[in-house]
């Protein structure tokens, strides 16, 4: 069996950046992850994807990011254990808990730190008839190389960040961008929305809005959309790729089972130090819940840094701790 201090579930940015924080605490942190590879979504769905809300980084792809912070924990040396799922826990003689994984792997830590970001989850798919004929052959959910897209034209459909997001990078790329939404108003980042519309104004994009796509034409490969506009009426769009992005359906999975407080599919979650209702159990990142909860990367280093401290208090309740600044004592000193 695996023994560890921090078993943390999730191996996204949240879970690496709690390896560095626990590691300045001299705790050893072991992480479970379904990915092959540590880096979440991030490394699994958008390794190309930018990311602005990163403090010190007006920009950085989020494959880059997933590096950095692998780098950032290298001295700690931390566990992995990918490809596989965290399938049931149970409580020790001793208070610690045992998990153990749907291929039987065994891990015992006193603390568990939840940073499973959205858990197990699939992209929603529009309700277009032959949708699933042209998946791989033109339709696309996820974007893992923009590349694929250089000199081609592209559909996007969505409204949120993720949609705002490739439409401005996939502007310098593709040849020709189409970005389509059923609504007029926008739910991402009013920055990327007011860059979205520059790139119409300026002829780089064509935006149409109070649309849907509701139909695909090619032969054994996309060839068009067929777009219904609510004044303009249908009308045929050459593509050589459609990309809906509505966002991903989240499902906690076997998570759902242990005993903890969930609300609409998250962590219910004490702000003070983002336990859960279970002793020794916490959770961070977009996986909790909490009055006011803000989905961001940064959010989740910020929740990972607090609870870490209560996890340290958790393990050892005799012990004192001494807060320090990394500025002054360096990775070396701790």
């Amino acid at each position: 069996m695996i023994q560890t201090d921090i078993l943390i579930i999730g191996a996204g940015p949240c879970g690496l950046f709690t390896v560095f924080e626990a590691g300045l605490l001299k705790l050893r942190c072991h992480l479970v992850d379904t990915l092959a590879q540590p880096g979440g979504q991030c490394a699994e769905i958008y390794p190309k994807k930018p990311i602005y809300d990163i403090p010190g980084f007006p920009s950085i792809l989020a494959g880059d990011l997933i590096k950095n912070l692998m780098e950032q924990i290298e001295p700690f040396q931390p566990g992995f254990t990918l490809g596989e799922r965290a399938e049931r826990i149970e409580r020790l003689p001793d208070d610690s808990f045992k998990l153990t994984t749907n291929r039987g792997t065994e891990i015992n830590a006193p603390v568990i730190a939840i940073a499973g970001g959205l858990g197990c989850f699939e992209p929603r798919k529009p309700p277009i008839e032959n949708l699933a004929r042209f998946e791989d052959r033109g339709v696309e959910y996820i974007i893992r190389d923009p590349e694929i897209y250089r000199d081609k034209r592209v559909v996007i459909a969505g409204g949120g960040d993720s949609a705002l997001d490739w439409t401005i990078f996939l502007s310098e790329v593709a040849d020709e961008v189409m970005l389509i939404h059923r609504r007029q108003q926008f739910r991402g980042a009013l920055d990327s929305v007011e860059k979205v519309m520059h790139l119409a104004d300026s002829g780089r994009i064509r935006l149409i809005t109070d649309a849907q796509a509701t139909g695909l034409r090619g032969n054994g490969k996309l060839t068009d959309v067929v777009i219904r506009q609510k004044e303009a009426g249908e009308f045929v769009q050459g593509t050589d790729h459609f990309i809906p992005l509505f966002g991903l359906s989240p499902k906690l999975g076997p998570i759902a089972d242990w005993g903890l407080n969930i609300s609409k599919n998250a962590i219910e979650v004490d702000t003070l130090d983002y336990s859960t209702n279970v002793p020794g159990i916490y959770a961070i990142g977009d996986i909790n819940t909490y009055p006011g909860k803000l989905k961001l990367i940064l959010c989740g280093f910020h929740e990972a840094t607090l609870m870490v401290q209560s996890a340290f208090k958790h393990i050892y309740p005799d012990k004192k701790l001494s807060f320090k600044y990394t500025t002054v004592n360096g990775v070396e000193g701790f």
